[in-house]
């Protein structure tokens, strides 16, 4: 059921077993994250431009099933209302760091 949606867990930035040498640095971990959020908001492009295609083909007439439609729209906005929470969480937790104390 969870394949059929697209929901499927992420693997992890960094594998616990890769060791390849030692530890795995800032910069690195870094780049993945980075990359991990690129990915994260292309895919959630594509899934706006995919509303927008079926929007605009169930209005000419093109597609007669509205089910295609709010299912794509309800995963979009899933999709970012996941996507803000998780930016609410990337900020509190860079505030909390900022008021450590050294």
């Amino acid at each position: 059921m969870i394949e059929q949606i697209g929901f499927l867990p992420k693997k992890p930035l960094v594998s616990l077993s890769d060791k390849t040498n030692g530890e795995a640095g800032a910069a690195q971990i870094g780049k993945q994250f980075g990359s991990f959020l690129n990915d994260a908001m292309n895919n959630l492009n594509k899934q706006q431009t995919t509303v927008e295609t079926l929007n605009d083909k169930f209005i000419v007439g093109e597609i007669a099933d509205a089910h295609q439609l709010t299912i794509a729209a309800e995963k979009l906005a899933l999709s970012l209302e996941m996507t803000v929470v998780m930016r609410n969480k990337v900020i509190e937790a860079y505030q909390e760091i900022m008021r450590t104390q050294i």
